[in-house]
């Protein structure tokens, strides 16, 4: 009951800060997943053609992307 009241009498400035601040996050997290998608394609691509993803590039990824 609570939300409902809430959303009903938010002032539009608010909602609209609130809006923003989600859109925001959502495109920071495309953002960062499309980093992510990029440097794996990389990793695979290197490892594909011959190359090694050798421990250094392994722990970057890891470092960068699970922590």
């Amino acid at each position: 009951m609570e939300k409902e009241y809430l959303e009903i009498n938010l002032p539009a400035y608010l909602q609209e800060d609130i809006d923003n601040l989600v859109e925001g996050r959502k495109l920071n997290l495309s953002l960062r997943l499309d980093a992510l998608y990029n440097e794996v394609q990389s990793s695979i691509n290197i490892a594909m053609y011959g190359g090694q993803i050798d421990e250094e590039q392994a722990n970057y990824l890891r470092d960068k992307y699970l922590h």
